[in-house]
């Protein structure tokens, strides 16, 4: 594994109370932002926060409560590690604005710039760094949309053209790192052609991003989703050696362990 650059890892900070792997376990803003910090502890260098739950069949919240939970730990969290490096996860341009003007240095927005009609534009005024996800649909409905001929090649080509929609909208392209969207829309053999096949990803020139933790593609009958932090530290490991710039984990720890077993850290910086 010598010569393989170690991935940024992004720890997932979920205040809401119906995400999949951990919900409502830190929806109280002083539980969030000590379970920040110990993400950052364990090996995280950017924290993401999100406020509304984006496992499939979720509803949408509105904004108003959208902010109501990530804004106070945004804050918290950047009074508590004035040096950390913080994200919001969230498909809105009022929160999007709101978080960085907060302390979040990072847009994190799973629909890619689709839900929101504001947001591309928004990114550009900003000029934060952006996470652009391939989507096709709300979480409520996503699963109908779950349907490809080459899931690799669509996904990419989809991605691509949210690409070139972030870069006309004056989103500056080193500033756009773009993520598959594992789980998304996908059915299980269609994310492990993704995991397959992330040299597809990883050449169309911009930072790449890869969020396996936890997701329902790695369970096995019965399992909880904590159990799968053996099988997502793999991924992150596979991804390391198809060289994504970062992954998205609930447990840096075991990702950190993995990836100590020889990779050489990069010493690109975060942002």
């Amino acid at each position: 594994m010598r010569g393989v650059s170690r991935p940024i890892i992004m720890g997932v900070l979920n205040v809401t109370p119906d995400s999949f792997s951990d919900g409502g376990q830190f929806n109280d803003t002083a539980l969030a932002i000590r379970h920040g910090l110990e993400l950052a502890a364990a090996g995280a260098a950017i924290i993401d926060v999100g406020g509304e739950s984006t496992r499939p069949g979720a509803a949408q919240v509105d904004a108003a409560t959208e902010q109501q939970r990530v804004l106070p730990v945004i804050r918290g969290l950047r009074a508590a590690a004035p040096n950390a490096v913080l994200s919001v996860d969230t498909t809105r341009a009022s929160t999007a604005r709101a978080a960085v003007a907060a302390g979040a240095r990072i847009v994190n927005d799973v629909s890619g710039g689709l839900a929101d009609p504001d947001m591309l534009r928004t990114i550009a005024e900003l000029r934060c760094e952006y996470v652009c996800q391939h989507w096709r649909a709300p979480s409520a409905v996503m699963g109908d949309y779950a349907t490809y001929k080459d899931p690799v090649a669509e996904v990419r080509s989809e991605l691509q053209q949210r690409l070139a929609a972030a870069v006309a909208t004056g989103i500056a392209v080193e500033r756009i790192i773009i993520d598959p969207g594992l789980g998304f829309a996908k059915a299980r053999q269609h994310d492990w052609a993704i995991v397959g096949s992330l040299a597809a990803f990883t050449d169309l020139g911009c930072r790449v991003l890869i969020g396996a933790s936890r997701k329902r593609f790695l369970s096995q009958p019965g399992d909880t989703p904590p159990e799968r932090d053996l099988a997502t530290a793999a991924i992150s490991l596979l991804a390391a050696v198809a060289g994504v710039w970062a992954v998205r984990v609930h447990n840096p720890t075991l990702t950190v362990k993995v990836f100590d077993c020889g990779l050489i850290a990069d010493d690109a910086g975060v942002v």
